[in-house]
């Protein structure tokens, strides 16, 4: 693991193997660990970083009501700087989906192309901001055992839990391994964020949105939307799988990966 000051804030990322940069953004409440699989499928081939989001992982928790994506987004851009990366592939799911969308809007120049998964473009409704608000509470006062790991059923299909319970296992590990103020941060941030819908048709990179047929917060019909909405994209649909395909169907999203990164040019 690796350490770094961005924007007055530690973070820890992790810079393995060579060739063309993709940067993969987790989601809430975990952290870079959820990417193990990938950046073992791929840093043979590619230049593969990882990082904690400010207020998750091993990164430092910055004293703040809230964290934007914009913030968010902005790390990313000043960590591409201290990794000396001038374009990079950027991934993110669900949180990081939005995150790597934020990333797009704001830094369009750096991006040589986008992975969205498991994720959507619209803001908040009012019931859902105040609910995020709600669990930002919860995680300060309870921590993040509780509300984190009540998500658990939502965030994995039944199928794969009875295939391989393990990932229950690793998942929660993350989720209670999340500092409670950092991830009450990051939610009233995300409660905050603008409207991407509109901002997705000004994307021009090669685009691959992913989604579960069993994801428990997003239908199948709001990828359908986005990939009708970014003019260079492709659409993979995961049987069965829930909110996490990275980690369902390992095998056949690095497959995914690979056959989409081998159609972007070298940066």
């Amino acid at each position: 693991m690796n350490f770094t000051q961005i924007n007055g804030i530690s973070i820890a990322f992790r810079d393995e193997g060579d060739g063309t940069p993709i940067l993969f953004i987790h989601g809430h409440p975990f952290n870079q660990s959820m990417w193990d699989p990938q950046v073992a499928a791929l840093s043979w081939k590619y230049r593969v970083i990882t990082f904690d989001l400010r207020g998750y992982g091993a990164s430092e928790v910055p004293a703040v009501e809230a964290t934007t994506l914009e913030t968010m987004a902005a790390d990313i851009s000043a960590l591409l700087d201290h990794l000396n990366i001038p374009k990079a592939i950027v991934a993110g799911l669900s949180m990081g989906g939005q995150i790597a969308m934020a990333f797009a809007d704001l830094y369009p120049q750096r991006l040589s192309g986008l992975v969205l998964a498991a994720t959507f473009p619209q803001a908040d409704t009012e019931e859902t901001v105040k609910l995020r608000r709600m669990t930002a509470d919860r995680f300060i006062h309870q921590g993040s055992v509780l509300p984190g790991g009540e998500m658990l059923p939502k965030l994995i299909a039944p199928a794969s839990l009875k295939k391989n319970p393990e990932i229950a296992i690793d998942v929660f590990t993350m989720i209670a391994r999340t500092p409670p103020a950092g991830a009450a941060a990051a939610l009233r941030g995300r409660a905050q964020r603008k409207d991407y819908t509109e901002s997705l048709t000004r994307i021009t990179v090669p685009t691959l949105i992913a989604i579960g047929t069993e994801d428990a917060y997003i239908a199948v019909d709001v990828a359908n939307q986005m990939q009708q909405s970014i003019p260079n994209s492709r659409l993979e649909v995961f049987e069965g799988i829930g909110h996490l395909p990275n980690l369902e169907a390992t095998d056949r999203f690095n497959a995914v990966l690979h056959d989409f990164l081998a159609g972007i040019p070298p940066s």
